[in-house]
C-alpha cells in the first residue's frame, strides 16, 4: 500500500517554473515505478512524465518534452516534477501516481498501469 500526497502546485505567470513533489508513504515506495499525469478542464486525464523505481529510466509526454523534468529521492520518500518554461496550455490539476514493479529500470505511461494515486494539485499558468 502506498499513500500519496502531492505538494507545490500554484497560480504563476507564462514562463515561470514551479517544482511539485508527491509524498509517499507505504513499504513498497522504493521499488515503485512513479509518473505524473495532469487533466485539464474539460479534457481526459493525461500522461505527463514517468520515472523507474532505479530512477535511470524517464520518459515525457512530447508536450512537456525539454521543459520538465522528473526526480526521485528514495531516501525523501518523494518523486519531484520540475516545470520550466510553463505555457497556459499546461494548466491542469497534477496527480502523482505510484505502481510496485519487480523491474528497475521499467516506467509505465498507461493510466491503467497505476495502482496508487494522491489527490492532486492545481497548476495554473497565465498570459
Amino acid at each position: 500500500q502506498v499513500q500519496l500526497v502531492e505538494s507545490g502546485g500554484g497560480l504563476v505567470q507564462a514562463g515561470g517554473s514551479l517544482r511539485l513533489s508527491c509524498a509517499a508513504s507505504g513499504r513498497t515506495f522504493s521499488s515503485s515505478a512513479m509518473g505524473w499525469f495532469r487533466q485539464a478542464p474539460g479534457k481526459e486525464r493525461e500522461f505527463v512524465a514517468a520515472i523507474s523505481w532505479s530512477g535511470g529510466s524517464t520518459s515525457y509526454a512530447d508536450s512537456v518534452k525539454g521543459r520538465f523534468t522528473i526526480s526521485r529521492d528514495d531516501a525523501k520518500r518523494t518523486v519531484n516534477l520540475q516545470m520550466n518554461s510553463l505555457k497556459p496550455e499546461d494548466t491542469a490539476v497534477y496527480y502523482c501516481a505510484a505502481v510496485y514493479s519487480d523491474t528497475s529500470h521499467w516506467y509505465y505511461t498507461a493510466q491503467h498501469e497505476y495502482d496508487y494515486w494522491g489527490q492532486g494539485t492545481q497548476v495554473t499558468v497565465s498570459s
